[in-house]
Order: structure tokens, then C-alpha cells, then sequence
């Protein structure tokens, strides 16, 4: 789903980059190649953090005053 999101902004840049001056042209494709490299450079959930592990011990039980 990432990789999809930077695809469609590269895409959008680059509609942008056909109607600019040569300067902000050469700048928007930058930016397009950038967003191609981060939506492609690898697979789809390659970005995605995994899930922690299971905890193996419950957490430690807090008894301070105010609690019931």
C-alpha cells in the first residue's frame, strides 16, 4: 500500500513537472525519482515495522497507593 502511495505521488509530480519552467522542471523530477525509489526499492510491506514479539512473563504488578 505504500509503495502505491509513493507511486501516485511520483505520478503527480510529474504531471506538474510537464507545465513548469526548466528550473522547478528538473527539481519536480528529482523529487519523482525519489518517490519512485522509496514506493519501489523493494517489495510490498518491506517498510512495515513486524509485530512484537509475544511476551513470555506477565507484566509486572503495580500496588501503589490509590489503586483498589
Amino acid at each position: 500500500m505504500e509503495q502505491e502511495f509513493y507511486q501516485g505521488l511520483a505520478q503527480r509530480v510529474r504531471g506538474m513537472a510537464e507545465k513548469a519552467d526548466p528550473f522547478t522542471r528538473r527539481r519536480l523530477l528529482d523529487l519523482a525519482k525519489r518517490y519512485d525509489s522509496k514506493g519501489g526499492a523493494a517489495g510490498p510491506g518491506a517498510t512495515e515495522r513486524p509485530l512484537p514479539a509475544p511476551r513470555t512473563t506477565p507484566p509486572a504488578s503495580f500496588s501503589g497507593p490509590g489503586e483498589a
